[in-house]
């Protein structure tokens, strides 16, 4: 069984996801991550993340490995571990170019696909997996929420890794996100045809991971 979760950034998706698929026991995989892998990579090996040619380049010359250790998702760049690296402020604001760069997404869309079949069940989440990824998946779902609490949350998560910034800021750069998101020609953030919206602006993760068990569970039977 095929879970994507799909929603702008803050929502809630990557931490909802890892523990939907602990609670299913299947893998998860964090796409976001290997855009932000190929947004460090380009960082480290000063490639002007803005050239599109040189940005599509790189993302076929390295190799993204994703591991889970004692439950935590771990990211390789050509061995190098960068699961820090790819969580820094700098790279979230910066790592558009590689999710709108249609050179980088068809190259990781194949990736992301090949993972799906090596792998069968999975919980998977981004910005496009249930609309373009894997649009055939069992089960769609879309997380949203406010933009004030997605700003919180982004800021929270920010401080709790020695990164402190102004929630003024935070909200800034969430406008930005989801305007590139909602706006690129490849891959943008919608809400996949048959997905079910569940707005978690109000629920604990406890609850919006309880409630997609539910749903799971429904689908599996049917």
């Amino acid at each position: 069984m095929i879970v994507t979760i799909d929603g702008p950034a803050g929502s809630g998706k990557s931490t909802v996801a890892r523990l939907l698929a602990r609670r299913l026991g299947v893998s998860h995989l964090d796409t976001g991550a290997m855009y932000r892998a190929v947004t460090v990579a380009g960082m480290e090996r000063g490639v002007d993340l803005a050239d599109e040619a040189a940005l599509e380049w790189l993302a076929g010359e390295i190799k993204i490995e994703m591991r889970e250790r004692a439950g935590k998702l771990q990211v390789l760049v050509d061995g190098k571990d960068v699961t820090a690296a790819i969580r820094e402020n700098q790279v979230s604001c910066e790592a558009y170019h590689a999710a709108s760069n249609a050179g980088v997404r068809a190259h990781l869309v194949a990736v992301q696909r090949e993972i799906g079949r090596q792998w069968g069940s999975l919980v998977t989440e981004g910005r496009d997996q249930g609309s373009v990824v894997f649009s055939k998946a069992e089960l769609k779902i879309y997380l949203d929420a406010s933009e004030e609490v997605r700003a919180e949350r982004r800021r929270k998560e920010l401080a709790e890794r020695g990164q402190e910034a102004a929630l003024g800021q935070v909200r800034e750069e969430i406008r930005h996100r989801d305007a590139s998101d909602r706006g690129r020609a490849v891959g943008p953030l919608r809400v996949p045809e048959g997905a079910v919206v569940v707005d978690t602006s109000e629920m604990t993760v406890e609850e919006v991971v309880e409630k997609l068990a539910g749903l799971a569970a429904e689908r599996m039977k049917n």
